[in-house]
């Protein structure tokens, strides 16, 4: 049976590595709170995964919120992460683990500012060959452009490389560039049904992904197209 190597693995960051998708519901809904006008059911998970510009567009026109709620929403972030920073179990030790191996990426829907303020904080940002933000791509998550850019700059075919993942989108995004694809779901935001069934690969933790877990994700299927 042929296979075909893992040459990469790329990391979403929101509810990967930082436990931050709770902070983002919180300060959209403060928003949204601040402006007088409901929060839409599934508003939250629609977000997940979206550019800087789509979920600002979807909060001006689904929400309502006023004014210009890209700037507030990144200003409200920043001054949340300087008072701190949750990091979910294991992800530094992941980060370092999987980086003593394979070169690594982040594919992250974060501004700009925020990944850098967050790798950075968590000391690994010399770990990452590069990190791309979805504000730097045409389209974000659930679309695959962030994760193509990311094998793009490493160099890798996609099918060579693994994803981990945490939200639908991210795992349709994932999975629509052709990657491998490893899903960490959030507990307060676990993905739909149909997202989760497109990894390769479910785990409870960080703790689980392990050099053997990552390098046996090397398939037959090596001329696994984009779905």
């Amino acid at each position: 049976m042929s296979t075909l190597s893992i040459a990469a693995v790329v990391f979403d960051m929101d509810g990967v590595l930082t436990d931050t998708e709770t902070i983002w519901d919180e300060v959209r809904r403060g928003l949204a709170e601040q402006d007088g006008v409901a929060w839409p059911e599934g508003a939250t998970q629609a977000m997940m995964g979206m550019s800087t510009p789509e979920w600002s567009a979807y909060l001006t026109t689904t929400v309502e919120v006023r004014g210009d709620p890209g700037e507030r929403t990144l200003e409200a972030m920043a001054a949340r992460y300087r008072k701190h920073l949750p990091i979910l179990p294991g992800a530094v030790e992941a980060v370092q683990r999987l980086a003593a191996r394979w070169p690594l990426a982040l594919a992250s829907s974060s501004a700009r500012r925020l990944i850098d303020t967050s790798l950075e904080t968590l000391g690994i940002t010399d770990l990452f060959h590069v990190s791309v933000s979805t504000e730097e791509v045409a389209r974000g998550k659930p679309a695959p452009d962030g994760f193509l850019r990311a094998c793009e700059l490493l160099g890798v075919e996609p099918a060579r490389a693994v994803a981990l993942e945490d939200s639908s989108n991210g795992l349709r995004s994932a999975s629509a560039a052709g990657m491998r694809v490893i899903a960490v779901p959030h507990e307060a935001f676990p993905p739909a049904d149909d997202a989760l069934a497109l990894a390769d690969v479910v785990v409870c933790s960080l703790d689980e992904v392990t050099v053997d877990l990552v390098a046996g994700l090397g398939s037959s299927d090596v001329s696994r197209p984009p779905r």
